[in-house]
């Protein structure tokens, strides 16, 4: 019987790895959320967090290119409002 000593860097590098997972989620939810509400405030958050995600090697690298993407989106659409409507709200 052979025992193997376990690295404790093991488990903190797994919830590195589950932490930008999570990371790249949100952000794709914070940037498709910021779309439609709270586009100046969502957008740099999603952007934000792809970022971070990307960064620390998430597997959901396909997600946080999507946050990223959606929340450049988000401030598009706010910097076009702005400009045709001169308010930086939603007007129906």
């Amino acid at each position: 019987m052979q025992l193997t000593a376990t690295s404790p860097t093991r488990p903190a590098a797994r919830r590195q790895g589950r932490d930008a997972d999570g990371m790249a989620v949100a952000s794709f939810v914070l940037g498709l959320l910021g779309l439609l509400v709270l586009n100046l405030f969502l957008g740099p958050i999603a952007i934000v967090l792809a970022a971070l995600a990307l960064k620390r090697g998430t597997t959901r690298r396909g997600r946080a290119f999507l946050g990223l993407g959606l929340g450049v989106a988000d401030l598009v659409i706010l910097a076009v409002l702005t400009q045709t409507t001169n308010t930086v709200s939603w007007s129906f």
